[in-house]
């Protein structure tokens, strides 16, 4: 009787797969929603000690029949015209298969497909026309996700493919040369089967191994939310002279925000409602939710120390009182401070906390992308705002994206949640992610260089072209001139741009080794700083790079070591020093105008 039920079960799992390129799309949970409950039910039922052990076969044990059917059809889909056959390249190093590929009649052709840097089986499955369904790559984290192909069955038939999920990643064509990654779309097809040339190639993003990710995605961080504000950030997305941007987290307990300031040695004290938003970050077991509150404070007085405390009135669970002090009108004279990749790193929070002792009157901080290490894991975010302590909550810091901010192709949305910055970018790049602020008689242009670079050169010129600041300063993580992967396409794209306007520095960050060139115009070395643009590299995480080549344009370099770079303008003189984390001046250089 035992071996005819588990027979009955057989049969009835395999009714279900095959049944399963039949189900249509809005039949069906979407892949977020599932796991999201299936998340929420494994913390109710299963110990926090066990989350490590948690495999495949045990989530193959968890999960019901209609979950595992979402999971196995729900992850890509797409309707075809006349019969197809679909070609899946899935990663020979991937130590699992995922569950729904043989059940459901993929079968492993022997044959590969490679690019320049990993190597692919080719699966292969018959499918009617209609609804073709595909599922998760797996519950673990290999990045290189599997891609497919589609063409059809009789070479006669004239293939048409409609209603893809998900429907934002192009459709190309499969030849030697094509990218299958956006988010690594250098890396290019070098080497497959020739029956698959011509076909259509489905590209996605290595991000997506993230929607079912449970093998070892179980976090816990050390500095979880509470009622009381903390993570208190300043910014301006307005006019410094008489706005600031007031940024903290609560825990989801909290439902209201708000700002009570004051002049100080006043007693007259103003309030300002806070807006709030939630995030989510689903495997961080002891602090899945937090509410992020900001408040825009307007109409404030140009040249004047401000205090405040950021709370709610519901609960009266308020911050410590902190302070800040708004640009002064016409001013001319102010320094700043930016760091390279910083990447949460501990050592770089101790450096902050001595720059900020040793420079009391900066007016503002920046961060030159790279922030943390994994933009999507809001641990990181809580480490870096635990080793920057207070000095956050009293200058402001400008920063945007780079490369590691925004995950595998998955964008930089906890960055923006995270930070309230001015609106004013390009209008194809996302808002706060590329913007221009001026402070004093400087102009600073902040490029998110993970955009696509010709969807900001337009606004780049246009704010050079219609500034009458006297400084011009650009920053943006990768840097056009360095020893290791030289970026061409800026060379030819945008530094046109920096000499026709002359931009007095650009700071870049990303290959992690310190290097200032000289200054430089059309490429080459020129005599003097009012010819040409200083380009500077630095880092602000713990680093080493073992060997940095050979850079005849540069003035300065180090290979190892953590920097930040101190500026001082005072009217028509720049006053440029690095120091170590020693608090050693390692770096300096002026330019009179």
């Amino acid at each position: 009787m035992k071996k005819l039920f588990l027979g009955y079960l057989m049969i009835s799992s395999l009714l279900l797969i095959s049944c399963k390129n039949d189900l249509k799309p809005e039949q069906n949970l979407s892949i977020k929603n599932v796991m999201d409950d299936v998340i929420t039910r494994l913390y109710k039922q299963v110990e926090p000690d066990q989350y490590n052990t948690i495999d495949d076969a045990f989530m193959l044990n968890f999960l019901s029949e209609n979950e595992k059917t979402v999971l196995a059809t729900k992850y890509q889909y797409f309707k075809v015209n006349v019969p197809v056959i679909v070609s899946l390249m899935r990663d020979i190093k991937q130590p699992t298969i995922p569950f729904w590929m043989e059940e459901s009649g993929f079968k492993n052709t022997g044959k590969k497909v490679k690019n320049e840097v990993f190597e692919y089986e080719v699966w292969q499955k018959e499918f009617k026309a209609g609804w073709v369904n595909l599922g998760i790559p797996g519950f673990d984290m290999d990045r290189t996700i599997y891609f497919i192909t589609v063409g059809a069955k009789n070479k006669s038939d004239e293939l048409k493919i409609t209603d893809p999920y998900p429907s934002k990643y192009s459709l190309e064509v499969m030849t030697k040369g094509a990218f299958t990654y956006h988010d690594w779309d250098g890396l290019k097809i070098t080497e497959f089967p020739k029956e698959l040339e011509g076909q259509v190639l489905f590209t996605t993003v290595r991000g997506r191994a993230r929607e079912a990710h449970v093998e070892g995605a179980f976090r816990k961080t050390e500095f979880p939310s509470s009622k009381i504000p903390d993570q208190i950030l300043l910014t301006w997305s307005k006019d410094p002279v008489n706005s600031i941007d007031i940024q903290w987290r609560t825990n989801i307990e909290i439902k209201d925000g708000v700002v009570k300031y004051w002049i100080k040695g006043k007693k007259d004290t103003l309030t300002s409602k806070a807006e709030s938003s939630v995030i989510e970050d689903r495997m961080l077991y002891n602090d899945r939710y937090v509410n992020r509150f900001t408040a825009i404070l307007e109409n404030l007085t140009g040249g004047t120390t401000y205090e405040y405390k950021a709370g709610s009135q519901k609960s009266n669970s308020w911050s410590d009182i902190r302070s800040f002090k708004t640009e002064e009108k016409d001013q001319n004279k102010f320094s700043f401070i930016w760091f390279g990749d910083t990447h949460r790193n501990p050592k770089w929070g101790e450096m902050l906390q001595d720059a900020n002792k040793r420079h009391p009157e900066v007016a503002f901080y920046s961060i030159v992308g790279d922030l943390v290490s994994t933009g999507l894991y809001r641990t990181e975010w809580d480490m870096l705002f635990e080793y920057s302590k207070k000095v956050f909550s009293q200058k402001p810091l400008m920063a945007f994206p780079g490369n590691h901010d925004r995950q595998d192709g998955l964008g930089s949305w906890m960055y923006y949640q995270i930070f309230s910055l001015p609106k004013n970018g390009p209008e194809k790049v996302h808002p706060e992610s590329t913007y221009a602020f001026e402070y004093g008689n400087a102009l600073f242009l902040m490029i998110d260089s993970t955009h696509p670079m010709e969807d900001q050169t337009e606004w780049i010129e246009d704010q050079l072209k219609n500034t009458k600041a006297i400084w011009k300063f650009v920053m943006f993580h990768f840097p056009p001139y360095n020893f290791e992967e030289p970026y061409f396409e800026y060379q030819k794209e945008w530094i046109p741009i920096f000499d026709k306007y002359h931009v007095d520095m650009v700071m870049s960050g990303h290959i992690h080794y310190y290097m200032r060139s000289k200054p430089m115009n059309n490429g080459k070395v020129v005599e003097s700083h009012k010819d040409g643009t200083v380009y500077a590299i630095s880092i602000g995480t713990s680093s080493r790079n073992r060997d940095i080549g050979e850079e005849s344009y540069a003035e300065v370099r180090f290979s190892e070591g953590q920097y930040y770079q101190h500026m001082e303008i005072d009217k028509n003189v720049l006053k440029y020093t690095t120091y170590n984390k020693k608090g050693e001046i390692v770096d300096h250089f002026t330019i009179k105008k």
